[in-house]
């Protein structure tokens, strides 16, 4: 098992180009993306994102995973079928557009019950497996290697709890296991700053203990710094270190002391963080400067790892 490390796409979303970001990437030597979806994913046609496929391959970038960036595929959870209806035509799409990037892994959270319908959530639950079951097919068709799905920081949002993350992954491995020559595996896309704290803000599960639980389904995940409730999350400069309690060493750590767990061989990594205030004159232009230090740091660490 080897962790690599890469970059989320969405902070770059109506502010810089991909070209842009996949020559930052290239003179850090980083070479996986993981392409955040954006609003316009949905209509445009294949050969965008061919040309986007083309365009990273020139710069040594490889588009490995495809990932939701504004947890617009949740509407297993709304209990209306029409609202299923779309959520299952643009799962699709984002499957189809992951197929033409030739990305391995293509995603989405779970998605969430409201709070004041929280009784509907082991039904909402229920949708999506009945969902994804027939998804797992459709990926398979496309050649995709397998779905990701993410654990959360809220109780709404599931899966967030080590029962319900076993729970649900076990599931979904049964399935794949009856109709393994037909279906791809769902695999957990983790998060090093996802922990579960509760309406007192008294943290039940750590952001270490999850990411150390979702390892035998992991594949990829994010990293990202965080506060000690979960609450706002940024990067890994060195201002930023003193005020986060996500240590990169720690992590690299626990990945290291589970390599055999890992269900697969290769593991990226990619840094996920919002970036400066969008849209102004005064923010947009530090957005170099915050991906390059949290970059720098983390390759830092997993070189010496």
């Amino acid at each position: 098992m080897q962790i690599e490390l890469g970059i989320k796409s969405d902070p770059i979303e109506y502010r810089y180009s991909f070209e842009w970001l996949f020559s930052l990437m290239q003179e850090h030597g980083v070479r996986f993306l993981q392409l955040g979806s954006f609003f316009e994913l949905y209509s445009l046609p294949d050969d965008y994102f061919y040309d986007l496929r083309v365009l990273a391959e020139s710069y040594d970038v490889q588009i490995k995973s495809l990932f939701t960036a504004h947890r617009e595929l949740g509407g297993f959870f709304a209990g209306d079928s029409r609202m299923e209806a779309v959520t299952r035509k643009n799962y699709q799409r984002l499957m189809e557009v992951g197929a033409v990037l030739g990305t391995d892994y293509v995603g989405s959270n779970l998605g969430a019950v409201n709070r004041d319908e929280m009784e509907l959530k082991e039904k909402g639950i229920a949708r999506y497996l009945e969902h994804m079951q027939e998804v797992m097919h459709k990926a398979h068709a496309l050649g995709l290697k397998a779905l990701t799905v993410e654990p959360m920081s809220s109780l709404a949002e599931p899966p967030t709890t080590p029962d319900e993350i076993q729970i649900l992954m076990e599931d979904l491995a049964a399935y794949h296991g009856k109709h393994a020559d037909t279906t791809v595996p769902v695999y957990l896309c983790g998060d090093v700053s996802h922990g579960l704290a509760d309406a007192d803000k008294k943290v039940q599960f750590s952001n270490l203990e999850l990411f150390a639980f979702s390892i035998p389904w992991m594949c990829e995940f994010h990293f990202k710094n965080t506060d000690e409730i979960f609450n706002s999350t940024f990067g890994f400069s060195a201002e930023d270190r003193k005020r986060g309690i996500v240590n990169i060493l720690e992590i690299m750590n626990i990945a290291s002391s589970r390599k055999a767990d890992w269900p697969v061989k290769e593991v990226v990594g990619y840094l996920e963080i919002g970036g400066p205030k969008l849209g102004r004159d005064y923010s947009d232009y530090l957005l170099k400067d915050q991906l390059e230090h949290s970059l720098l740091h983390i390759k830092s660490v997993l070189q010496t790892d």
